[in-house]
């Protein structure tokens, strides 16, 4: 089997002198996911390493980056999830930590739960030693100012941001991971789709992954993540399976939302409902990207990784 990843960095609008940060935030994940599998990593190392990547970056809603609650802090969820398996972990309203997605893969590897959320989260994140970041420095001026602008009424819920990624590895696993600050002024203790297994994310080896963005809560009323899974089961491409998933969405609850799917023919889909969605993908060398309907851009992967240093 050869390795794909395809990742995203967030559906919604993306204000034109954020797009080129977007662009690179999104190629060098999966670049980074990538390296993982040409390696013979696993997808599940794939995805980790690709959703970190943009927990990293404050161009997305994740991580250093993410929206603010009503209090002006920062909570996050997080998923990942193993198709070869279905074993799965997630975190939900957790402060404080860097990179929630490996938070995320601890719960599935070193507990018997799925989920663990808030303070009970952090409490694990302490026994498994992960460092403490002061929540101020999670926070950007972008978010502060998102923050302000919506306690005065202006209801600037434009860009939504949420990260994520799925692959499939050379042995024919499958993994997805997802990770976001949720939306801005948010209330205290709302989780979202995220850390909500067949929401955020699903993958099983038998049909393939996919990591969704947008309204949280559209998507968990029709279990995005899954569905579009089980479109593919009924024998629907990647694409078709994600467009009319996206489609049920919009017209059964006015949601909207995008998605990254692999199947486990190593086919792929980055597909969206919003205005925009920046994605990349890497597949037999090439990289593709893009964040407009329509718009693909395509470098080799060794082009790419020689202009990384000055950008996409």
């Amino acid at each position: 089997m050869k390795p794909v990843i395809v990742v995203h960095g967030g559906a919604g609008r993306i204000f034109k002198e954020r797009e080129q940060g977007s662009r690179d935030g999104v190629v060098r994940a999966a670049l980074r996911g990538y390296g993982i599998l040409k390696q013979g990593g696993s997808a599940l190392d794939a995805v980790e390493e690709a959703v970190r990547s943009m927990e990293d970056d404050p161009h997305f809603n994740a991580g250093c980056g993410s929206l603010l609650n009503e209090k002006g802090e920062v909570e996050m969820d997080a998923i990942i999830m193993d198709g070869k398996n279905l074993d799965s972990g997630a975190v939900s309203a957790v402060k404080c930590i860097a990179n929630p997605i490996k938070l995320a893969r601890l719960v599935m590897e070193k507990t018997k739960h799925m989920l663990l959320t808030d303070h009970g989260a952090h409490l694990f994140a302490q026994a498994m030693g992960i460092p403490e970041t002061p929540g101020e420095k999670l926070i950007t001026e972008r978010s502060w100012e998102r923050w302000k602008k919506n306690l005065e009424g202006l209801q600037f819920q434009d860009y939504l941001g949420t990260v994520g990624a799925v692959a499939i590895d050379s042995e024919g696993n499958v993994a997805c991971a997802t990770s976001t600050g949720g939306l801005s002024n948010k209330l205290v203790g709302r989780v979202g789709d995220t850390a909500c297994i067949g929401s955020g994310g699903y993958a099983d080896n038998h049909s393939g992954a996919s990591s969704t963005t947008g309204h949280g809560e559209s998507i968990m009323k029709v279990v995005l993540a899954r569905l579009i899974l089980y479109h593919m089961e009924q024998g629907m491409s990647p694409e078709m399976a994600a467009d009319t998933a996206l489609d049920y969405m919009k017209t059964r609850v006015g949601g909207l939302g995008g998605v990254v799917v692999i199947n486990s023919s190593g086919e792929w889909a980055a597909r969206f409902s919003t205005k925009q969605m920046s994605w990349a993908t890497v597949k037999d060398g090439q990289l593709h990207y893009g964040i407009y309907a329509g718009e693909r851009h395509t470098k080799s992967v060794d082009e790419a990784l020689a202009s990384e240093s000055g950008g996409f």
